[in-house]
């Protein structure tokens, strides 16, 4: 028989639908993750309106189907992300699952957005952990490091205080999260303090493959590498991106295309983004926004049963064009 993961609740988890799961390590932490686990931008404001009931749902059915990594952020809505986890989270035994939220970008307008402080940081996953409902998490990451006035404020302010909120039990690994895949391995390199993942979102999808030629550094440190953004924040979908969506006109002009040529075959082109990003051996998981029980079923099925042939022919036909 399949071995099952470290959170299996015997009476809590649907047993056949978690032995259909795949499951990876993630880096040396011990904890043994999900391939797809659930991403929390999507339960927040950037994404469309959401009905939060069919949200809540669709996170515990998840969680009983196997899905046992959670990501989120107070940035994702002004905490509402981390409200609605709370919701989901309230009665699911906290062995079912992993849950990782962030520190360091907050507010909606870029004038307040950032702040690396030890004093915000330190008071942001309190208030994180309040509105989730939890005496923990598993991993607390530093929000986009990029954005930091310069890199020694995350290396000598932001990272050591997150390492004393772990000495103080408050969460149990640290991780940094960034798009320049370039910036996580120089902090890496600097910073004496352990980081356990690194999370970059679109760098391994059909239009992006920069995370490729950063995987043998991370490797070599034992460092979890956590892909999200898959469907490359709805440019890679049959509705097509939202209107706030920093890509060039060519870049969405190509991928429009792409979506007439899905459209065409009646096939959806998120299914496709998601299953080609989920091939990659060496991303321990990959996060997936999910606002209702569609669309998790659309993404366990890709992780269950792949694509059908006719799915990989019109993949395909779009990665030739």
């Amino acid at each position: 028989m399949k071995m099952l993961p470290p959170t299996y609740i015997e009476g809590f988890h649907d047993l056949e639908a978690v032995q259909k799961m795949e499951y990876r390590p993630l880096g040396k932490t011990g904890l043994i993750v999900s391939k797809l686990s659930l991403g929390g931008g999507t339960l927040g404001c950037h994404y469309g309106t959401f009905d939060e009931n069919e949200a809540i749902e669709a996170i515990r059915q998840g969680i009983k189907q196997g899905i046992n990594y959670i990501d989120t952020a107070p940035w994702y809505g002004q905490g509402r992300s981390e409200t609605v986890l709370g919701k989901a989270l309230k009665g699911i035994p906290r062995e079912a699952y992993y849950i990782a939220t962030k520190v360091g970008r907050y507010k909606l307008n870029y004038e307040n957005m950032f702040d690396f402080s030890k004093e915000k940081t330190r008071n942001s996953l309190k208030k994180s952990l309040e509105l989730l409902g939890l005496d923990y998490v598993d991993v607390i990451q530093v929000h986009d490091i990029e954005f930091a006035p310069n890199l020694d404020i995350v290396i000598t302010q932001t990272l050591p205080e997150l390492s004393t909120q772990v000495a103080e039990g408050k969460a149990k690994f640290i991780g940094i999260t960034g798009y320049p895949v370039s910036v996580l391995k120089k902090c890496i390199e600097q910073s004496n303090i352990k980081i356990a993942s690194v999370l970059t979102y679109t760098r391994y999808t059909l239009i992006d493959n920069t995370l490729t030629e950063y995987i043998p550094f991370f490797k070599e440190h034992n460092i979890a590498i956590i892909n999200a953004g898959l469907p490359c924040m709805g440019l890679l979908t049959n509705k097509g991106p939202p209107v706030w969506h920093p890509s060039s006109d060519n870049m969405k002009k190509i991928c429009a295309e792409a979506v007439a040529c899905c459209k065409d075959h009646n096939v959806e082109l998120a299914k496709l983004a998601v299953w080609y990003s989920l091939q990659c051996e060496d991303i321990a998981t990959s996060l997936v926004g999910i606002q209702n029980l569609k669309e998790l079923n659309i993404n366990l099925d890709a992780v269950r049963n792949g694509i059908s042939e006719k799915e990989k022919t019109v993949l395909q036909e779009i990665r030739k064009k």
